[in-house]
């Protein structure tokens, strides 16, 4: 099946059909005085069903900027979440086409598409590409894999299992979201990835106050906590910060604001930070279940425990 679908695609590139996603992924194109060159684009590697669409039939460039432009002006309106969804599934494959061809700035591309840049577009735009629901899907893996996980982390010694202890300890006395913010960061510590490096907690602090240091992280889950002992409660103000932009606030909760990182990430088409590449690779494939086929040896080890 593997080979008839290359060759069935190779077949589609040689008749020039316009289909995006095969242009870019063709070595054909890779002429350095040819502007449409596939060279330096990021190609799917996450599980991306539509990765790259063509536009839709009867619409062109110049009738879907027409319709960014539109909505614009209907974001301004209130009650008006139905037609502001309708504009951005419209328009889905103009917006992919500029941020897969053109790797454009987050603060440039919130400027020009502000309506993805909420809770509810944000998961659509993550079905869209991969056909998955994004929160239902991690939060129920989540709680499922979360009493074996503690099971796993408890025996780890080191200096990493010094850093979980603490977690773990008072796991059972705390509300279903700091549990899952106390699994996640021990998650991390256990992969070998230190939790700081994907959260930033501000405590007794303004978010005024913390504009200057968010404008200096490149990829940051902040989470503002009113005073020490309320560290780990629900009512902490929790907001995603990816390239020194706040892209997202009132998220909710930790465990929320991770896995609606997982889509800015799928919607901006971004790499996974080398630092915390096992985490990330653990909410893809063992929480989202996208390309479970192909696990790193350590995840992979991960797994087989789990399911144990």
């Amino acid at each position: 099946m593997k080979w008839k679908m290359g060759n069935y695609r190779a077949k589609l590139r040689g008749r020039q059909l316009a289909c995006p996603e095969l242009e870019v992924n063709s070595l054909k194109r890779r002429s350095s005085n040819e502007t449409g060159s596939s060279k330096g684009i990021k190609r799917p590697k996450k599980a991306e069903v539509n990765y790259l669409p063509p536009l839709p039939i009867g619409d062109t460039e110049d009738t879907l900027e027409k319709e960014r432009v539109d909505m614009l002006q209907e974001i301004k309106k209130k009650n008006n979440k139905r037609v502001i969804s309708e504009k951005m599934e419209r328009s889905f494959s103009f917006r992919r086409q500029e941020v897969v061809k053109q790797c454009p700035a987050i603060q440039d591309f919130r400027e020009k598409w502000p309506a993805l840049f909420s809770e509810v577009q944000i998961k659509e735009e993550f079905k869209t590409i991969t056909t998955v629901p994004l929160e239902r899907t991690f939060l129920t893996k989540l709680d499922f894999y979360t009493p074996k996980m503690q099971e796993i982390f408890s025996k780890k010694g080191g200096v990493a299992g010094t850093k979980i202890r603490p977690l773990l300890d008072s796991l059972s006395q705390r509300h279903v979201e700091a549990r899952r913010e106390a699994i996640i960061r021990a998650l991390m510590e256990f992969l070998g990835e230190s939790s700081g490096e994907l959260f930033k907690d501000y405590k007794d602090i303004s978010r005024e106050a913390a504009q200057e240091d968010q404008a200096e992280q490149v990829l940051k889950i902040c989470v503002f906590h009113k005073s020490e002992e309320d560290e780990g409660a629900s009512d902490a103000d929790v907001s995603i910060v990816v390239e020194g932009t706040e892209v997202l606030d009132n998220c909710g909760s930790v465990a929320k604001a991770c896995l609606l990182l997982m889509g800015i990430i799928y919607a901006m088409n971004l790499s996974y930070p080398p630092k915390m590449k096992y985490t990330f690779e653990v909410f893809q494939k063992l929480l989202l279940e996208l390309d479970v086929l192909k696990l790193s040896p350590k995840i992979l080890s991960l797994r087989n425990k789990l399911i144990a």
